[in-house]
């Protein structure tokens, strides 16, 4: 038997055991909700960890392409990017599938089996948590971009209405409408 094996055996707990880590680092309300409620769509958040958790160790038993984590990435980096967590925080979650299946595997890790192979996942759970924070980065910047685009619009609006902003045609180049700041002049 190789850990592979070993780890498909231990599958739901593994998977069990992840999901609680990752829902403990909210507080005990919200952890509570999100392991006690099943439904989809009463519960998005706890049903999209459970179900990534799923795909992600799946897809680590597989081996393979790292394209094939891109969705699973992104559905739980989205959501732990608009929330208050710092970057290290949002991707932390893939080192506890570490501890998880060390606690999981105990007594055969004790006997020395499958050191190599366990090695190997690490190294491919820590490539996992990179790609993971790269991801977060670009969610991070798209969030900071969408706030940008919408400061500059409340600002636009603001200056219209305080009559600061005229907005002319320049029908000889055929640009269409141009926005132009101007200073109030009165006169």
């Amino acid at each position: 038997m190789n850990l592979k094996d070993l780890l498909l055996e231990k599958k739901s707990s593994i998977l069990k055991r992840w999901f609680e880590a990752i829902v403990a680092s909210y507080p005990p309300d919200a952890s509570n909700f999100f392991k006690n409620n099943h439904n989809q769509f009463a519960n998005p958040v706890g049903y999209t960890f459970s179900e990534v958790a799923r795909g992600l160790f799946e897809e680590l038993l597989q081996g393979g392409d790292p394209e094939r984590y891109f969705p699973y990435l992104n559905d739980i980096i989205k959501i732990k990017a608009v929330q208050d967590f710092s970057p290290s925080q949002s991707v932390s979650f893939f080192f506890l599938l570490k501890k998880v299946v060390r606690e999981e595997l105990r007594k055969e890790l004790q006997r020395n089996q499958f050191q190599d192979e366990l090695h190997s996942l690490d190294s491919e759970i820590d490539a996992l948590a990179l790609l993971a924070f790269d991801v977060y980065m670009k969610c991070r910047e798209r969030i900071f971009e969408l706030r940008t685009n919408e400061i500059k619009r409340m600002m636009f609006r603001l200056l219209k209405k305080a009559d600061l902003i005229r907005e002319i045609e320049d029908g000889n180049q055929g640009l269409g409408e141009e926005t132009v700041l101007t200073q109030k002049i009165e006169g």
